[in-house]
C-alpha cells in the first residue's frame, strides 16, 4: 500500500495496552456501526458488515461490543449522529495526504486535524487540491498457502483482479473498488488466506523524501492516528 495506512498501525498494536485497545475498539464500532446504518445488520446481505466483523474478531474485540455498534447501526441503540468525513493536507516535504474518518461533529474534528498538521510542519488543503494525485483501488493481502506466486496470478487475474504485486515480503491484488468483495471470495475458495481487504487511495506517483522530513511525516502520521475520528491515513510517500 502507498505511504501510510491506518490498517498497518493498528496491526502493530495487537498487543498494545488497554487504552490503546480501546481506542482501537472505539474506531472499529464506528465503522461497523456505519456499515450497518447503510446497509443493515444482517451480514449474509451486508457482505461489507461480515469482512468488518471477522476484522473486529482478530483483534480481540468483545462480541458484546460488536453487536452493540451494530444495534446502534440499525437504530436498536440510541446513537450518535455518526457521518464520513475526508480531509486533504499537505505534510513535511509536501507530501500529499489524504484522511478519512468517522465524527459525530464535523467542525469538531476539521479544527482538530487543522491543529495537528500546523504542529507537525503541514497543512490543511481544501477538496480536490491532492486527492488528484490518488485513484481509488481495493486492495487485498494474500497468504499464499503454500501456493506460489504464479499460482496466484494466474487465480486473480481469473477472478477479475487488475494487478498482483510483491511488497516487502507481502502479496497485494488490486482490483477496481466494485470488484473487491467477488475477488476476494474467489481467492478464499481457491484456499488463499485473506489477512486484509479494503478500499483505499494509492498515490499515481509516490515521493521520496529526506529522512529528517521522514521522521517529521511519521510523528504527523502517528498524532493523526491517535485522534479518535481518523481511520485510514494515506499519502504519496515512497516507502
Amino acid at each position: 500500500m502507498s505511504g501510510h495506512s491506518h490498517a498497518k498501525t493498528v496491526a502493530a498494536t495487537k498487543n498494545a495496552n488497554d487504552a490503546k485497545k480501546g481506542k482501537i475498539f472505539s474506531k472499529m464500532g464506528r465503522v461497523i456501526t456505519i456499515a450497518a446504518k447503510e446497509k443493515g445488520g444482517d451480514i449474509t446481505s451486508n457482505i461489507q458488515l461480515k469482512a468488518l466483523i471477522e476484522k473486529a474478531r482478530e483483534f480481540n474485540m468483545p462480541k458484546e461490543n460488536i453487536e452493540r455498534a451494530i444495534k446502534k447501526g440499525t437504530g436498536e441503540l440510541a446513537g450518535e449522529a455518526l457521518e464520513n468525513v475526508s480531509f486533504e493536507g499537505l505534510g513535511p516535504g509536501g507530501i500529499a495526504i489524504i484522511m478519512d474518518g468517522i465524527t459525530d461533529n464535523t467542525n469538531r474534528t476539521l479544527g482538530e486535524i487543522k491543529g495537528i498538521l500546523s504542529q507537525h510542519n503541514g497543512k490543511l488543503a481544501g477538496e480536490g487540491a491532492v486527492r488528484w494525485m490518488f485513484e481509488r483501488k481495493g486492495s487485498i493481502e494474500v497468504d499464499l498457502q503454500g501456493k506460489s506466486k504464479e499460482d496466484l496470478e494466474l487465480i486473480a487475474i481469473e477472478a477479475g483482479a487488475d494487478d498482483i504485486r510483491e511488497e516487502s515480503g507481502a502479496f497485494y491484488v488490486y482490483t477496481k473498488p466494485e470488484d473487491l468483495e467477488t475477488v476476494k471470495k474467489v481467492l478464499e475458495e481457491k484456499g488463499l488466506k485473506i489477512n486484509n481487504a479494503a478500499p483505499g487511495w494509492f498515490a499515481k506517483e509516490e515521493v521520496s523524501v529526506d529522512e529528517k522530513d521522514k521522521e517529521k511525516l511519521q510523528r504527523l502520521f502517528e498524532a493523526l492516528d491517535e485522534n479518535d475520528a481518523i481511520q485510514d491515513i494515506y499519502s504519496n510517500l515512497k516507502a
